[in-house]
Parts: structure tokens; sequence; C-alpha cells
């Protein structure tokens, strides 16, 4: 039985009371301690492409040098390099955030803005990103679409969609707003430990009544 929005309640019901056992996806950690924006906005260059276990760590590491848009243009590349490796792509981030402090500074007043079009302006800064900022950093309900959200939503037979991009489109239309706030964050740590990009562990999955399956072949 796939997904659908008479039964997407108790899914997003379940999922809420399963993942109190289960640990904060990187990025909404660092909204709950730091409540800043733009420790926000830089946890998620961090983030792409690599781990939550290295994710925390290396934020962790860059924020105690430089917390401000300000004191992260005193640092030279190499100063961030050192503290972000080993997350992926380390130097190319270090330029990346760089550039972002830049557009802070010079564009912004200093301050990450609370609206999506004007995140997307930022070079380095894309759709996932600018909403997960707007959720994590200001409480602003948005669809943020990672490679989580994307896979489950059309797993669970919710959506069906090729591109992360055509899923933000799809939840916007079909997700009810109370969700938006949780959805990713919700998705994004079913996803790091029970469905599994690779044989999902559907044996121990609590909405497996719901979920359609769609494309799963192997799986615990």
């Amino acid at each position: 039985m796939a997904v659908t929005n008479e039964n997407i309640d108790w899914v997003i019901r379940i999922l809420r009371r399963q993942a109190r056992r289960l640990p904060d996806p990187s990025v909404t950690l660092v909204g709950k301690r730091w409540k800043s924006p733009f420790l926000v906005l830089i946890s998620c260059i961090l983030s792409l492409r690599t781990k939550d276990t290295t994710t925390l760590p290396a934020a962790q590491r860059l924020f105690h040098l430089a917390d401000t848009p300000q004191d992260m243009l005193k640092l030279i590349p190499r100063q961030i390099e050192r503290a972000i490796y080993p997350v992926g792509f380390y130097r190319t981030k270090a330029r990346t955030i760089l550039g972002i402090c830049r557009d802070l500074t010079e564009k912004f007043d200093g301050r990450v803005p609370a609206d999506l079009d004007a995140l997307l302006t930022m070079k380095g800064v894309g759709r996932k990103t600018a909403n997960l900022v707007l959720v994590e950093g200001f409480g602003i309900p948005a669809v943020c679409v990672d490679t989580h959200v994307h896979r489950i939503s059309n797993r669970l037979g919710y959506v069906r969609t090729k591109t992360p991009q055509e899923t933000e489109v799809a939840l916007r239309r079909r997700l009810s707003p109370r969700y938006w706030m949780d959805y990713n964050a919700l998705l994004v740590t079913w996803g790091q430990n029970i469905c599994k990009p690779v044989s999902p562990l559907c044996s121990r999955c609590a909405v497996r009544e719901f979920c359609g399956r769609v494309g799963v072949k192997v799986s615990r």
C-alpha cells in the first residue's frame, strides 16, 4: 500500500515517535545548539556529500575559530581546510565558505537573509541548502529535499518524481504546510538508520504497512 494524503498523517506521527530514539541530523543539531542562521548555513555547506559523523565535528572545529561572517573572513583558506578536513571536497568548500561570507558582508549587512530567493543568489547555495536554512536557522516552514527525502518519498509511493527538484515541487503541492518544518529531519533520520539507499531494513520499519516499497528489490 502506497502512502496517500489520507494516511500521511499516520506516517509522520509514527516517524516522529520513532525519531526520538535516533540521533538528529547534523544540521538540525547545529540549529538546536547554536541557534544561528549563519552557522546553520555553514554546516549545510559542510554536510554536502559528507556523513553526519564527519560533518558535526568539522563544524565544531570551524566554529571554534570563527562564528560570524566577519571573523570567518579573517581566516585564510588553509586554516578553514585544516579545520574542516576530512569533509568531502574540503578545499572547494573552504573557498565556498569564504565566498558566502563575502556575499553576506557586502550584500546583506553581514546577516543571513531569511528569504529563499536572496539565499539562492549566493554562489554555492542551492535549493536544498536554502530551504534547510529557512527551516533550521529561522524556523520558517519550507520544503527541503535532499537525497533521503527524494528517495523515501518515492519509495513510500507518496510522489513519483525523477529529481529532487521535482520532488520539492510535488511535496509543495501534496504535503500539508504543517509538516514542512520537520519532514526533512524525519526522513533524513529514517534514511540514515532504517530506510537505507541499498537493502533497507524493511523488517524493522515502523511504517512498512503504509509503504509501497517502490523500487526496492533487496531488503532486510
